[in-house]
């Protein structure tokens, strides 16, 4: 589906720096797919925008609905309230979950004060939900492998007790962690984690606990493990990569992890224009790539603005197909 979009123009074009761009020296484009919106990221928009279709606006929205500023001010434009909490909510009022998951006690509170709610959580993190409810069911502690504060952590912690689900990000949490080898343990990790540093945490689990118990296929999902797939592909070849996405995106901030493991310099950036040409000094092959929340259009601004810089050659590097796709939730389409 098509990204919101607010009424602001692309970066406008102008003769001298067309001018200044022959001129300049050719700079190579190694642009990664797949990249940018993946399927729950589509699916959460969507359900903004036919919960403002059907329920008129407007449609209050719990948190960020996904981690890009251009697409939420593409949905406040449209209607959409975006609020912290549900007593920023009318009682009268539609309310929509982000993508990221929310706490037991958010659905339970709208409940009680019979608020119109829909749950825009990603299905690929609601199954990490339904994951954490069996472990306990079992009588096993969970370790979480994730990072504080972000909105999934949150909500999956939320999914349990307190005390029954410990925090974990790094080697050197797993050796602070006070269980003893033979107790009950299972692990499950954040959606949106670098696959390499996650595959090394969950070994020193391994390590320490032999009977801890994990998910029966990763808790990462394929559009996290095919982005980083892609960077890989063409870091290898690129000068400097550009990560286009928000900064508390969580899949997007990976995206410069996994390029800058292998060497190459990498930026994270929201627009075409916070592109600092001095990263361009020096720099023949660019590497161009958008996290799971960044629409499309935002990929092709920041290409337009490369083309009045230097004169490019576009290439993309494929590493995956992904042909996924999300139902709406049913109370959308009935």
């Amino acid at each position: 589906m098509n990204a919101p979009m607010p009424e602001t123009p692309l970066a406008e074009s102008a003769a001298p720096a067309a001018s200044a761009a022959a001129d300049a020296a050719p700079l190579n484009l190694l642009i990664a797919a797949p990249r940018g919106f993946c399927a729950g990221v589509d699916r959460a928009i969507e359900i903004v925008e036919k919960a403002l279709e059907r329920y008129g606006a407007p449609v209050y929205v719990r948190h960020e609905i996904v981690h890009n500023k251009y697409v939420v001010e593409g949905l406040e434009a449209k209607g959409a309230i975006f609020i912290e909490e549900l007593d920023e909510v009318p009682d009268d009022a539609p309310v929509v979950f982000s993508a990221h998951g929310v706490p037991k006690s958010v659905p339970a509170e709208a409940k009680r004060r019979k608020l119109l709610y829909v749950d825009a959580t990603c299905p690929l993190v609601s199954k990490v939900h339904r994951q954490a409810e069996r472990q306990i069911e079992k009588g096993r502690h969970i370790i979480f492998v994730g990072h504080e504060g972000h909105p999934e952590v949150i909500g999956t912690m939320g999914q349990v007790e307190p005390g029954q689900m410990t925090l974990v990000e790094t080697i050197e949490d797993v050796d602070k962690l006070p269980f003893d080898s033979d107790e009950p343990l299972s692990y499950l990790t954040q959606t949106t984690l670098s696959v390499d540093d996650t595959r090394e945490v969950i070994e020193a689990l391994e390590w320490r606990y032999p009977n801890i118990e994990g998910p029966k296929a990763e808790d990462i999902c394929y559009a996290t493990s095919n982005r980083q797939a892609a960077v890989k592909e063409i870091a290898q070849d690129c000068d400097f990569v550009l990560v286009i996405g928000a900064p508390n995106s969580s899949n997007s901030l990976r995206l410069v992890e996994v390029a800058e493991r292998l060497g190459t310099p990498s930026k994270l950036i929201q627009r075409a224009s916070e592109i600092d040409p001095a990263w361009l000094e020096g720099v023949t092959t660019l590497g161009i790539t958008a996290g799971a929340s960044a629409p499309e259009i935002l990929v092709r601004e920041v290409v337009e603005a490369l083309g009045r810089m230097r004169p490019i050659a576009e290439e993309t590097i494929t590493a995956a197909e992904e042909k996924m796709v999300f139902k709406l939730p049913r109370q959308l389409t009935e």
